[in-house]
């Protein structure tokens, strides 16, 4: 059997061997098991509470026989023991129906749906309205160049969806066995190892996008079909109406992504149940990445076997939140808009994270509340605040962007110069972003610096530069579906599936809500 020896804690310089001979004591205390013969480090983490001793914190997976038919699960609990159950994921291949199911959308819902009913012999279809990796690749770098948008093929739409142009994270909340396949078939497709046991695990948007090709070079030779450029504008009675022309389907999978605007209209305009939901707004704070470093490691900031220092912060007030989100090390901020006539940022960096600042999203918590408690309002609402920055910055997809002293006081008179601005290769421009979010906004991400600057030293600093606005943080609204079958309400053949649809959050959640899907329609 598998066990897991958990918070074994060592210092930077420990040898995996090191923490192998702590594990083996731990294991030979319990005289329950023989002594394992194969042994790997399972998790790794760094814990940097004390910067004058960091350590590292250590799970590690021992296979080994137990000496007793009975095992005392509490008991080995308290020795810092537990059973590994297993997270091998079985898929039965069945008989492809005559007409094999539709997969709207190849972001990490779809692409891992898609993949489960290819291997399940469904051979699926899978239709996506950006382009294929490398055509989607030179969009955006034509886009940056030119700014003239393709709205069909940018940073939200396309093959690997908004991850693709992310930094790969892939951490979670959610504890589902089947993460572990998740991380093991993106190791099959070529993302680092290292993400097998790193407890906050990233690939990098660099190593992504080849995962992602990969991962459609499977789906392909197992017989199905990947179409790039063919937009979903409607579908009924087993025919989808799409850009390209119909396409028939069994069971049709919705994961159309956070930003397919148009097809939430559609589908509130068929009826399906939606309701709003909360979501985030607010902007990209840089900081130089050394000083990140300073702030979160001391004396062990420039220890190689650290790497670039992240953060995850967060502060509440009156029921209501501030927090970090999607901090990229070493990366850069990125022009996420699908619309014309909007500004829209998000983070972005590669698997070295060797980019000279650091970038996260500041965002505050929008409840229904605040913007009307009607999916339609929800939409207006991130939408009217990009208007607003697009405006701002010059109507060029030029980005507002201010110092947080300028901030504090309602001015915008300081250029940014220490720390300078990534976005779009620093096309900013000075702007108040107090005219452009709204108050409560405004308010709580004032707040918000200052509580984190008492948390990492320079956070607040008056010349950090923020880059307006990060509006698409999550689905604004929630298709409703059976907590069973996954199909949506009153449509037996139609399943909401991924971020997009209001399930997920991250490349992992979204990961695991396409597979739940596939399994649901494998077994009807």
């Amino acid at each position: 059997m598998r066990l897991l020896i958990e918070q074994i804690k060592v210092n930077l310089d420990a040898t995996d061997n090191d923490i192998f001979d702590i594990a083996k004591v731990r294991i030979s205390n319990t005289r329950t098991f023989s002594l394992p013969e194969k042994m790997y480090i399972y998790k790794r983490s760094v814990d940097a509470r004390h910067k004058d001793d960091i350590k590292l914190v250590c799970t590690v997976c021992a296979e080994a026989s137990s000496k007793k038919s009975n095992l005392d699960i509490d008991y080995l609990a308290k020795k810092g023991i537990k059973i590994l159950s297993s997270d091998e994921l079985s898929i039965k291949e069945k008989a492809a129906p005559t007409v094999p199911p539709l997969v709207v959308g190849f972001g990490p819902a779809g692409m891992f749906c898609a993949l489960i009913l290819a291997r399940a012999g469904y051979k699926p279809t899978v239709i996506d309205r950006g382009s294929d990796m490398d055509t989607r690749v030179s969009d955006v770098k034509r886009f940056y160049a030119t700014g003239i948008l393709n709205t069909e093929s940018n940073i939200q739409f396309g093959a690997g969806g908004a991850g693709t142009f992310s930094d790969g994270k892939l951490t979670t909340r959610i504890n589902d066995p089947k993460c572990a396949f998740v991380l093991k078939t993106l190791c099959q497709h070529g993302a680092p190892d290292d993400i097998m046991y790193k407890a906050k695990p990233h690939i990098g948007t660099d190593r992504l996008r080849d995962v992602v090709k990969s991962i459609e070079e499977e789906i392909i030779s197992l017989g199905g079909r990947v179409i790039y450029r063919a937009r979903l504008d409607s579908f009924d009675n087993g025919i989808a109406h799409t850009t390209i022309g119909d396409i028939p389907y069994t069971d049709i999978v919705l994961a159309i992504g956070h930003s397919a605007r148009d097809t939430y209209k559609y589908l509130m305009e068929r009826g399906f149940a939606i309701e709003p939901k909360a979501f985030s707004v607010g902007v990209r704070v840089e900081h130089l990445q050394t000083e990140i470093n300073e702030a979160m490691y001391g004396k062990f900031a420039s220890d190689p076997r650290l790497g670039s220092a992240d953060y995850n912060i967060s502060h509440r007030k009156d029921g209501k939140g501030v927090y970090s989100f999607c901090m990229c090390p070493g990366g850069e901020v990125v022009a996420a808009t699908s619309e014309e006539g909007g500004v829209v940022v998000n983070g972005m960096s590669v698997y070295a994270r060797d980019g000279k600042n650091a970038n996260s999203a500041i965002c505050v918590q929008v409840d229904k509340t605040d913007y009307g408690n009607d999916p339609r309002l929800a939409i207006e609402f991130q939408r009217g605040l990009e208007r607003k920055a697009f405006a701002a910055g010059g109507s060029d997809y030029t980005a507002p962007v201010q110092t947080l002293g300028d901030f504090y006081e309602g001015v915008a008179h300081r250029e940014p110069d220490r720390i300078m601005p990534s976005y779009m290769d620093g096309k900013v421009k000075v702007c108040d972003m107090n005219g452009i979010l709204p108050k409560f906004v405004c308010d709580y991400l004032k707040l918000g610096f200052r509580e984190f600057g008492k948390k990492i030293k320079g956070f607040d600093s008056s010349d950090v530069p923020i880059t307006g606005v990060e509006t698409r943080t999550s689905a604004p609204l929630r298709i409703l579906r059976d907590e069973l079958h996954y199909n949506a309400f009153m449509h037996a053949n139609a399943y909401p599936c991924g971020e997009g649809a209001g399930y997920a959050g991250g490349i992992m959640s979204a990961s695991v809500d396409g597979i739940n899907v596939a399994l649901a329609i494998l077994n009807k």
